[in-house]
């Protein structure tokens, strides 16, 4: 699970939005008066530094300080006077929310901590920075900094990477930070929670003591051997282990000062002996693990605790929920209502002992539930419970388990218990953190498909909906239903559109905030697109905001079919808006291109596609060489690949093979074909088959039947290749396991990439007629919500509504288009129908592999 999803709920209730960028959030720093020739340069989360004479280098040992809320504005102060007096660039975080954020629990480990970053022009430099800016901060706390070496006690930190902005591709293909190599490579710049020196760097001799002392603390003494990593947050992991002296295995929990914060501002080791202290007020009951030890080892904070046998709630439903199959089997269905109702008793049977002790868990949700072999049941991770009668709001949760505000102390669990009665059926309650009315829709759910007590159901809905009218969204199957559905979503589409805010115009997924606010997938280009190919009007206004931005993008737009310029001149040609489509491929084609991945999401398929694309309508042919270009060096890195580490349409062969197939329409060169198959059999080669027959893209710890990822966007490429060459058995096999894997009667989301909607979309292409599309139009209002006077869609991970393609409202409009518009609807180069193959001809210009 991506942590970042909820970082990016702090800002507004309905949407995922990025923390305000504004004065009054900033650090007073950033109110000082500059000398003259510096410059300020604000940015979303950091202020940068200029000196009048830049002497950093493109990359070396940079200098990061640590800081946290009691330590920030000194820390501040002399940075700026240290550096602003030597001339050295140097950055700060913009303001204490920005600090927050990235000392949060979920906040990404290797980024934690990080206050400042100083950029020495050298190593002389870097020396006299550790000893001369060392001794103003010295003694100032702030969290360790996990990708860094520690100088001294801290606060200052050092690391080797790039300091100006380059990028490389990565071994999947993506754009990433790049530094170079004396060979002159760019080769990633890895930004993880451990420290790592490049092997062609040396590290400068002050940093001597500094190696040395890092490498002196270890678990050498200690009376336990760590055998595996069972979990990380910001705050600390969580270990399993063996006890040397007896042999046991244990489970090591660390907590790291000032990092891991929670609501009430507790840091990890508060919370940590918080958990401690309860541990012994509820020992001896049956499922609460005992706390046997505590230490601390290099100011990190350790407690030992009891290892429960056995697995996490979670982890059961891939394997058992019935819903999962085409047809669930009523015997299974049966036996997973036994189990379920099993599991819920122990779990319930725990927190009422807690209560008789005076506790309250504070934190039930499926990842703390531990089922053991037996079945009985165990809770684990006990760091925010609380004595019942402080009466207190929750201060972390999981959200699918989130009290509301009114619930406090014992009626904390009692709400969560009561979602996990709904959970362990029908695992959405995180739509409860949107609108706690659906809790009623869902048992509606379950008691149609399970043979659960309508009264175990009722109390549960009853805890849940207290105060709330229930709104029941339905989707129909037929004209008038696809009329009402389709105004809905455009009704809520458009009531949420920021035709004011320049950073994005519809609300969508925290890809957003990464440079996709633009793009087919999580941007306006994505949602216009959808608002037209189903009839659900033109929007001027919008269309112009787009146009505006295309033609001068903002830093940082990606430049593919998927997340940038690309499609958005895919999109705004098919507006009307030529000018500024031609104008979007000028800055993608201005960039350094080739070196793009060969995913169609933001690399070369893509631009090889919208280009010829584009030529065709607008009479511009200089545009159909690059093309050309774009698609010879996709052939030349497939020719050189044995397998597909990221397989699928957006970012595997499918993608590629998609761009082989048009590109065999255009030029009726059979090699075309031939690239084409052999990006597909090696995403199918990635592929495993399930026990009920259906194909699903492997990733060993998960399978993907998805549209963006998963077998079925496979899928639909695979119907567009046997369109043109029909006699592959391997592929007319696939197919019908594809199928299959379409035809689940749950997915966790409704989303068109990666949930319930792509696989309409699939069916639909193939026969809107077919039940399995009746029954996806239907059960798309499982996950519809009430917003704007309409209905909307949650986005990834259901925390937040979502107005985008990928993942959002726009998406869902567009598969219900598919099945039910009364003309076609199709994705950007996946329309519904096949294009014949068109004649060979001697005048076509074969694609060859790229010469090295």
């Amino acid at each position: 699970m991506d942590k970042r999803y909820e970082l990016y709920c702090l800002t507004d209730t309905h949407f995922y939005d990025a923390p305000p960028a504004t004065a009054e959030t900033d650090f007073d720093i950033c109110r000082r008066p500059l000398p003259d020739g510096w410059r300020q340069v604000p940015g979303d989360e950091w202020t940068v530094y200029v000196p009048p004479v830049q002497r950093a280098p493109f990359q070396g040992w940079k200098v990061h300080v640590s800081g946290c809320a009691e330590s920030a504005d000194k820390v501040l102060d002399h940075v700026w006077d240290y550096c602003v007096a030597n001339g050295i660039e140097f950055k700060h975080l913009r303001g204490p929310a920005a600090l927050r954020m990235r000392n949060a629990k979920y906040a990404p480990r290797g980024a934690s901590g990080k206050l400042v970053t100083i950029y020495p022009a050298g190593d002389e430099e870097l020396e006299r920075v550790l000893t001369e800016l060392g001794e103003r901060v010295a003694g100032l706390p702030g969290p360790y900094i996990l990708s860094d070496l520690r100088i001294g006690d801290g606060p200052l930190y050092v690391r080797y990477g790039g300091f100006a902005e380059r990028r490389c591709l990565d071994e999947r293909g993506q754009l990433v930070p790049a530094m170079e190599t004396p060979a002159g490579e760019l080769v990633p710049d890895r930004r993880e929670p451990v420290f790592r020196v490049p092997e062609w760097v040396t590290p400068p001799r002050c940093l001597e003591p500094h190696l040395a002392a890092r490498a002196a603390t270890t678990t050498a003494d200690l009376p336990y051997r760590i055998d595996r990593a069972l979990h990380f947050s910001n705050g600390g992991g969580v270990y399993a282990a063996t006890d040397t002296r007896t042999g046991e295995t244990v489970v090591l929990k660390e907590a790291r000062p000032y990092a891991g914060l929670a609501a009430d501002g507790a840091d990890a080791v508060e919370r940590l002996a918080r958990e401690r202290e309860t541990l012994r007020l509820l020992e001896g009951i049956e499922g609460v693990p005992r706390a046997r030890d505590h230490f601390t080892l290099g100011e990190h904070h350790f407690l030992v605790q009891d290892f429960v046998e056995g697995r996490t709630l979670n982890t059961f439903f891939a394997e058992r929920h019935p819903m999962l199959d085409p047809d669930p089997d009523p015997g299974r269905v049966a036996a997973y209502t036994a189990w379920a109702l099993r599991v819920y008793e122990g779990v319930e049977r725990v927190v009422h002992a807690m209560h008789e002790r005076g506790v309250v868990f504070n934190d039930l949700h499926m990842f703390n539930v531990m089922v053991r072999p037996d079945d009985s049941v165990a809770l684990i991770d006990f760091e925010v419970a609380a004595p019942a009668a402080d009466n207190a709001r929750q201060t972390l949760a999981n959200p699918a388990f989130l009290a509301p505000p009114d619930r406090r102390g014992a009626d904390v669990d009692r709400y969560s218990l009561a979602c996990l009665r709904l959970a362990l059926f029908a695992p959405m309650t995180t739509l409860f953190v949107l609108d706690r009315g659906k809790a009623r829709q869902l048992a509606d759910l379950i008691a149609e498909y399970f043979p659960v007590p309508r009264e175990f159901l009722d109390e549960a809905v009853e805890e849940i909906t207290r105060g709330t009218t229930p709104v029941l969204p339905s989707f129909s199957p037929d004209p008038p239903g696809w009329r009402r559905a389709r105004e809905e979503l455009r009704r809520a589409i458009v009531a949420s559109a920021t035709p004011g805010r320049a950073d994005r115009l519809f609300p969508g997924d925290v890809e957003q905030f990464g440079g996709a606010a633009l793009g087919i997938a999580h941007g306006a280009a994505g949602v216009l697109y959808a608002l037209e190919q189903t009839g659900a009007d033109r929007f001027p206004e919008y269309e112009e905001w787009l146009a505006a931005r295309a033609s001068d993008p903002p830093r940082g737009t990606g430049l593919g079919l998927f997340d940038g310029l690309q499609g958005v001149a895919y999109v705004l040609a098919g507006l009307g808006h030529v000018d500024a489509a031609l104008a979007a491929a000028a800055h993608c084609l201005e960039e350094k291109w080739e070196r793009l991945g060969t995913d169609l999401y933001g690399g070369l398929p893509g631009y090889a596609l919208v280009l010829d694309h584009l030529a065709d309508v607008t009479g511009e042919d200089a545009l159909r060489e690059p093309a050309a270009r774009a698609a010879e060096i996709v052939a030349g890195r497939s020719a050189a690949t044995d397998h597909s580490p990221r397989p699928g349409l957006l970012y595997g062969g499918a993608g590629e093979a998609l761009m082989f197939v048009r590109r065999y329409e255009r030029t009726g060169d059979p090699a075309c074909l031939d690239h084409a198959a052999a990006a597909l059999r090696r995403d199918l080669d990635a592929c495993a088959t399930d026990r009920n027959g259906a194909l699903h893209v492997d990733q060993e710890h998960r399978v993907l039947p998805y549209l963006g990822r998963g077998s079925v966007g496979i899928g639909l490429v695979i119907d567009e290749y046997l369109a043109v060459r029909p006699d592959d058995e391997r592929f007319t096999e696939a197919r019908a396991a594809i199928r299959v894997a379409a035809a689940s009667r749950y997915y966790a989301q409704p989303s068109l990439f990666s949930g319930r909607a792509g696989m309409l979309f699939y069916l639909a292409r193939h026969d809107r007629h077919d039940p399995l599309v009746a029954r996806h139009v239907r059960d798309l209002a499982w996950h519809a919500l009430p917003y704007g006077g309409g209905l909307a869609m949650p986005g990834e991970h259901m925390y937040r509504l979502s107005m985008d393609l990928a993942t959002g409202t726009a998406g869902v409009l567009l598969a219900l288009g598919s099945a039910l518009h009364d003309r076609p609807v199709g994705l950007p180069f996946l329309g519904p129908a096949h294009v014949p193959p068109v004649e060979a001809s001697t005048a076509a210009t074969s694609i060859q592999p790229e010469r090295g």
